[in-house]
């Protein structure tokens, strides 16, 4: 597996789980100190700002599960891959990000889009 890809794991693991200490270790394992995260809700960078955004997501939506619906497309350090957020087995949301990692798989910027592009 490459390391963007393990990165990617850690970083769904992390809107999975509601263990800061794990979390926070997870963030500083995946994600640039300086990471942008950008999506129709949200603009912020930097790790802690990622963790303040998480935890208020999950504190909106208890219980629910975020997970890659794709295979990783990947091509000079930029990716995009399907998402998806179930909650008791019912789809919440979908949609697909563009992520820029490093040279050596570290996240830098995840653009977020939802719902599926329509014609």
């Amino acid at each position: 597996m490459a390391p963007y890809e393990e990165n990617f794991d850690k970083m769904f693991t992390v809107w999975n789980t509601t263990n800061e200490t794990e979390k926070a270790a997870l963030v500083e394992a995946a994600l640039e100190h300086n990471v942008h995260f950008v999506d129709p809700n949200h603009n912020i960078i930097g790790r802690d700002a990622f963790l303040s955004m998480v935890k208020s997501t999950q504190d909106r939506i208890p219980g629910a599960v975020y997970a890659r619906a794709s295979e990783i497309g990947f091509q000079n350090n930029f990716c995009r891959y399907h998402w998806a957020i179930h909650k008791d087995d019912k789809l919440l949301m979908s949609g697909f990000d563009v992520t820029e990692v490093n040279d050596a798989g570290k996240i830098v910027k995840i653009i977020g889009f939802f719902g599926e592009l329509e014609r």
